[in-house]
C-alpha cells in the first residue's frame, strides 16, 4: 500500500489540518501518517489560539517514521515559526524524501495569522527548494510575490514568480478570484494548464486548501504525474465541496468520503 505523510497542524473541528489530510489520503486508497506541528483551538467559525509543538518533537516524528516506513509522498501544511520550519527542513534533508507538496498556510479564513511575520522568508528559503509542488491560493500568492492578483494572466505570472523562489511546480488556486467559475493555474516551469469548474454556491468550504493539496500528494504517492495528479485532485475537491456538510454555526467541512458513501448507498446524513 502507498503511504503519505502529512506535516501539519491539528484542527479540533476536524475539517482542516491533519484531520482533513488523513481523511483525504485514505479516500484515495493511500495510508496516512502524520507529524503534528501545532494544536489549534478552532471550530467552524474561527481560530481562537495556536500552540506550536516543540521543533525537535516535530523533527523526531518525521525521522522516526522515515526510519521505519517507506513513504511515497509528503504534504506540508501549517508551519508557524522559523524554528519549526528549520527543524522540518533539516529533518527532510536527512531522509532524502519523496515528492513534497507544500500548502503555504498563512492566514485562516477568519483572519487569524497562522504564520509568524518573520517566518515567511524561512518558509521560502527553507521549504520551497525541497518542494515538488507549492499550492497557494490567491491571497497567499499575493503575500509570497508582493503583488496584487486580479486576473488569470496575473495568476500565471504569480506561478512563474513562485518557481523563481525555488519551487519546482506551482498551483495557484483561483477560488477567491470571483466570477461564475473557479480557475486554477498549473505551471511546471514549461507549460501552463488551466483547471476550470463552475463555482459551487455553499458556505461549507472549511479545509478546502488542505484537502486539495493532500489530494495532490495522494495522487503523486500513487504514481501520477504533476498535471494528472492535480487534475484528479481538482475533480475530488469539487465533489467534496458539492457534497459538503452543514456542521456547526460557521463554515462547515467538505465531505471527504462522498464517493465512498455514494458507492455504499449511504445518504449524507447517515
Amino acid at each position: 500500500m502507498k503511504v503519505a505523510l502529512t506535516i501539519a497542524g491539528s484542527d479540533s473541528s476536524g475539517g482542516a489540518g491533519i484531520q482533513a489530510d488523513l481523511k483525504t489520503f485514505h479516500a484515495h486508497g493511500v495510508f496516512g501518517m502524520s507529524a503534528v506541528t501545532a494544536v489549534t483551538v478552532q471550530n467552524t467559525q474561527k481560530v481562537y489560539a495556536v500552540q506550536e509543538v516543540k521543533p525537535k518533537i516535530v523533527a523526531d516524528q518525521i525521522l522516526c517514521l522515515f526510519d521505519d516506513v517507506q513513504i511515497h509522498a509528503v504534504k506540508i501544511g501549517m508551519v508557524s515559526s522559523s524554528a519549526l520550519i528549520k527543524s522540518i527542513a533539516d529533518a527532510l534533508k536527512k531522509v532524502n524524501p519523496p515528492s513534497v507538496v507544500l500548502d503555504p498556510v498563512m492566514i485562516s479564513t477568519s483572519g487569524y495569522n497562522l504564520l509568524e511575520p518573520d517566518a515567511q522568508d524561512a518558509l521560502i528559503t527553507g521549504l520551497f527548494p525541497l518542494s515538488e509542488v507549492v499550492t497557494p491560493n490567491i491571497y497567499e500568492a499575493e503575500v509570497l510575490i508582493g503583488k496584487r492578483i486580479n486576473t488569470l494572466d496575473e495568476m500565471k505570472k504569480a506561478a512563474r514568480d513562485i518557481l523563481k523562489l525555488g519551487a519546482k511546480k506551482a498551483v495557484v488556486t483561483g477560488g477567491h478570484l470571483g466570477g461564475d467559475y473557479a480557475v486554477d493555474i498549473l505551471y511546471d516551469g514549461v507549460e501552463y494548464k488551466e483547471l476550470k469548474c463552475r463555482r459551487i454556491k455553499t458556505r461549507n468550504t472549511h479545509g478546502t486548501g488542505c484537502t486539495f493539496s493532500s489530494a495532490i500528494a495522494a495522487n503523486i504517492a500513487r504514481g501520477k504525474g504533476f498535471f494528472e495528479a492535480v487534475t484528479n485532485a481538482k475533480v475530488y475537491i469539487t465533489g467534496a465541496i458539492e457534497h459538503s456538510l452543514s456542521i456547526g454555526k460557521g463554515s462547515g467541512p467538505t465531505h471527504h468520503f462522498f464517493d465512498l458513501y455514494a458507492r455504499a448507498g449511504l445518504s449524507y446524513g447517515e
